[in-house]
């Protein structure tokens, strides 16, 4: 049986680890995964108040993300810092990661004008405990603090990748 879209944003919100068990088995969910992806970052366009154009570069910028994202937790967490048990593809990680992305879609609050940045702020320390789960789930740890350690080496070469390719394209 088929789990509905919306279903899966809630249990993902809700840090519910079987879910995150459940995409990371279900290689239909990949398209679900996109859309949550496309959510995410039209929310966050709509409440930063970015223009047309701003929502189509957050678009574009946030798929690009997801993508490198998935691949850097793949290989660190399935390549350099693998349990025993850990057997994953980067498809396990790209659905898992952007189902942890789903509290952000109540980023579109940030247009309310009292609760701009305490919504920025509170989504972002709730997509990052999901994505600890989701990352200790997809890779099958036992260990929290190796998830944790996983996400901060990303986090750490991701923002080296993004600096790396900001500084590259020169001013603008």
């Amino acid at each position: 049986m088929a789990t509905s879209f919306g279903a899966r944003m809630v249990r993902a919100a809700k840090l519910d680890r079987a879910v995150y068990e459940e995409l990371e088995k279900d290689r239909t969910a990949t398209g679900q995964a996109a859309a949550v992806v496309v959510l995410v970052a039209v929310a966050t366009g709509i409440g930063l108040g970015a223009g047309l154009r701003g929502l189509a570069v957050g678009l574009v910028a946030g798929l690009v993300a997801w993508a490198l994202w998935a691949a850097l937790i793949y290989w660190v967490g399935a390549k350099m810092l693998p349990e025993p048990q850990t057997r994953a593809d980067w498809g396990e990680l790209a659905r898992t990661l952007a189902f942890a992305s789903s509290p952000g879609s109540l980023r579109i609050l940030g247009i309310v004008p009292v609760l701009g940045d305490i919504v920025f702020v509170a989504t972002g320390i709730w997509m990052l405990v999901a994505t600890v789960i989701a990352v200790r789930q997809a890779l099958d740890y036992q260990s929290l603090p190796r998830a944790v350690a996983v996400c901060l080496i990303g986090w750490i070469a991701q923002m080296a990748v993004f600096f790396l390719l900001t500084r590259s394209a020169g001013p603008v």
